[in-house]
């Protein structure tokens, strides 16, 4: 058979080692649309009278191009080979030919690694089966997080390249510009209740140590040349790039729980 007639991988392996393969890749080497494949499914799982074959299927979902969640099925080997009984066309033939291979050589794989004391597939498909649909709803609700995250990481970013450290208050701004509101008294407070700034003494207002071993803060000193000769040190608290995207993301992530700080 020629070899590129599928060119991609349209079998892969569960979790605990089990050979499967769904309706979007089988629409897609088909060429057929995958409405009708996953109705081809449903009237299989709703024609026969025995129903060992429903252990050959489990309805599971994917993200389209547009991040909208699809309904699709995932089968083993016997699955496929009943729905592929309806399937037509010009090289459908060299096509069922295909995904066998591809199933003998994934199964294959599986015995290779599968350790004697430890056996990597499950004692029943069901369970596999399982497996597979809940791995395909954890990326989904994954790459819903992804998106949902996707203002926060982006500012995250920006300011980790930054080189700038900058002021409590302007760190309020910035906190502010994200959606969260606080003010730079408001947040002077926050710091000083949760540790990170000092609450009493010479040290009021500046970093605790702990803070600081963080990367959160940066102490600026300033020499002040006073007329009668005297020379003042001034300490200025400033945030790093790194405390930046510290603290944005624990106010936005309290902010989400709706704990305000």
């Amino acid at each position: 058979m020629d070899g590129i007639i599928i060119q991609q991988d349209v079998v892969y392996k569960t979790e605990k080692g089990t050979p499967v393969t769904d309706s979007l890749k089988v629409a897609q080497v088909f060429g057929k649309q995958h409405k009708n494949i996953m109705q081809a499914i449903r009237n299989i799982l709703g024609s026969a009278e025995n129903s060992a074959h429903r252990r050959w299927f489990a309805e599971s979902s994917y993200c389209d191009a547009q991040g909208k969640s699809r309904p699709m099925f995932i089968m083993n080997r016997d699955g496929f080979s009943l729905l592929a009984m309806g399937l037509t066309g010009a090289k459908a033939m060299q096509f069922k030919v295909a995904f066998i291979e591809q199933f003998n050589a994934m199964e294959k794989v599986v015995r290779q690694v599968t350790q004697p004391t430890a056996p990597a597939i499950p004692q029943s498909f069901a369970e596999a089966l399982r497996l597979a649909a809940a791995q395909a709803e954890q990326i989904e609700r994954q790459q819903k997080q992804i998106e949902a995250d996707a203002p926060r990481v982006l500012f995250s970013q920006a300011v980790e390249t930054a080189k700038q450290s900058v002021l409590i208050g302007e760190l309020a701004k910035i906190i502010c510009q994200n959606g969260v509101q606080t003010g730079e008294k408001r947040l002077f407070q926050w710091m000083r209740d949760n540790g990170y700034l000092c609450q009493y003494g010479e040290r009021y207002n500046q970093p605790t140590q702990k803070a600081m071993e963080m990367g959160l803060f940066e102490i600026k000193k300033t020499t002040i040349q006073k007329p009668n000769g005297d020379t003042l040190i001034s300490n200025t608290t400033k945030v790093t790039g790194k405390g930046q995207v510290y603290f944005v993301n624990k106010f936005l992530h309290n902010h989400q729980k709706n704990l305000q700080p």
